[in-house]
């Protein structure tokens, strides 16, 4: 049996010629048909997860009204239908080689859903999926390993029609639960009253015994409403990363806030820092979140900017692109994209390497990425570089990062560029990071910018070199010919800076193949 509703697939694929179903690149777009929204997100592949080319969503509520009538909200059709033909059209003007509909709960559970899909099909000549609730839930976890592959706890997809739930041994499938919840549907079904929700809440998570399986590991968030929790708590707190994806909180925290939020009036949340749009909903969202984590009683919550869209676009990638790294990926792009003609990332790597024997793999990967980083200011104006590339680091748009990540590598890149750690724009930030992680981002960073003035950004000439220490020294080991382009005052001075950062006593020159 096929994972999706059979369509005719193969035959639309073949007339529809632009949307041919090219699997290994080329250009491929999501149409999210939710039950709140539709969204078209274009990607430009083979990159394992590309930034986004373009991304916009149309507001429906296709499933207000659905707890009550069985059938979808009219208004809600006529503005999905505008919707779509806006962005099948603009699809093919992008140039999109494989074209991916996708209709979720409002759709799958609406008496006339499969209608309003042969209605869609007809009019533009396009397949639309029909996922499960079950299969719904593994595109959501599909998207999560995208950046964290070994995630083990439960992932929470909270939509305007379902809640998903999909338990994860250590990037495995396990046990799967599709709730009536959605913060549209849930308040339609209540009639409003935030207590009859919270008792519906309550009889629907207690059917999953398994959820007491995930107590004391991490419940991964998804979902627009959801996001919204983790914007306010980082409002409220002043925290220093105002990026949602690898945004951690306590499950005290979170529980207080929930309790808060989902006994606010309409008048108090209009003084919340949230969209208008989310204003009637998010004390049901709130609400759905704190019952479920009184069940499933986790650790932390990790809120993911990645879910099902982005495991709708990555399955059909080859799978040696599935298996890359994505932030090793997208920064091996950038580099290649932006650079000018740079040194590449693991000629200085490997020259750096002596420096860190003993270093952990998490600090080997920040380190070659910070390595693919280091000429992303080369462009700026000098008075600005260090700010610049601080800034640009620490929001890539990458999956597979956390916040500490994102602020070791804004650290290495600011130091390259010969910036202050405690400078009033970068140090709240970097106190985030413990003494280890400021240590070894500072010594990268150092070992970047004498890597950079040695070689001149150019590539193959820091391979003639071999950094190395050797006793109490730090030595640079220069080539016999042509010792005068790799020596300089400027040279010598970070050189030495570097061997007072690591510990050593003194930095010494000599020739390769001394020691």
């Amino acid at each position: 049996m096929s994972l999706f509703r059979d369509n005719g697939a193969g035959e639309a694929a073949s007339s529809r010629g632009l949307f041919a179903d090219d699997r290994a690149h080329g250009r491929v777009a999501v149409v999210d048909i939710g039950s709140s929204s539709v969204r078209l997100v274009v990607y430009d592949t083979p990159a394992r997860l590309p930034v986004p080319l373009f991304n916009e969503k149309a507001d429906c509520g296709l499933v207000r009204g659905l707890a009550k009538t069985g059938k979808l909200n009219k208004k809600g059709v006529e503005r999905a239908r505008a919707a779509l033909a806006r962005f099948i059209r603009l699809a093919k003007v992008m140039g999109v080689e494989r074209l991916e509909l996708v209709a979720t709960a409002a759709v799958r559970e609406a008496a006339d859903g499969l209608r309003f899909v042969e209605d869609i099909e007809n009019a533009f000549k396009v397949t639309v999926q029909i996922p499960s609730g079950a299969e719904e839930a593994r595109l959501s976890a599909l998207g999560l390993l995208i950046g964290v592959p070994k995630a083990d706890g439960l992932l929470g997809d909270l939509g305007g029609g379902s809640l998903d739930l999909i338990a994860l041994d250590k990037g495995q499938f396990g046990a799967n639960a599709t709730l009536p919840l959605g913060h549209l549907r849930l308040p339609d079904a209540a009639g409003g009253d935030i207590r009859k929700a919270a008792s519906l809440v309550e009889q629907e998570v207690a059917r999953h015994e398994w959820l007491k399986d995930i107590r004391g590991r991490t419940l991964f968030a998804v979902g627009g409403s959801w996001r919204v929790l983790a914007r306010i708590f980082i409002e409220q707190t002043r925290y220093p990363i105002h990026i949602i994806d690898g945004f951690t909180m306590g499950y005290s925290d979170l529980r207080h806030l929930c309790q808060v939020l989902s006994g606010l009036g309409k008048e108090s949340m209009q003084q919340m820092p949230i969209p208008r749009r989310r204003i009637e909903t998010l004390p049901f969202a709130a609400l759905t979140m704190d019952k479920l984590l009184n069940a499933a009683r986790p650790e932390k919550i990790v809120f993911s900017g990645f879910g099902m869209r982005e495991g709708q676009m990555i399955k059909g990638l080859p799978l040696e692109i599935r298996s890359q790294d994505p932030l090793i990926a997208g920064c091996e792009t950038l580099a290649e994209r932006s650079g000018r003609f740079t040194v590449s990332g693991v000629e200085m790597r490997d020259w750096m390497s002596p420096l860190f024997p003993n270093e952990t793999a998490r600090h080997a990967r920040l380190r070659y990425v910070s390595c693919l980083l280091s000429d992303i200011g080369w462009t700026e104006h000098p008075d600005y570089r260090a700010e610049h590339a601080f800034f640009r680091v620490l929001r890539l748009p990458y999956a597979g990062l956390t916040h500490l990540d994102r602020a070791f590598l804004a650290m290495a890149v600011l130091v390259r560029y010969n910036g202050d750690p405690e400078v009033a724009y970068a140090a709240p930030v970097l106190h985030l990071l413990d003494d280890d992680d400021r240590r070894l981002a500072n010594a990268v960073g150092l070992a970047l910018r004498l890597a950079h003035t040695v070689s001149g950004s150019a590539p193959g000439l820091i391979g003639r070199t071999v950094l190395k220490p050797a006793g109490s020294k730090l030595y640079l080991r220069l080539p016999v010919t042509d010792r005068v382009v790799f020596t300089g005052d400027a040279v010598e001075r970070r050189l030495k800076t570097l061997a007072t950062a690591l510990g050593f006593s003194a930095a010494a020159f000599g020739k390769t193949g001394d020691v």
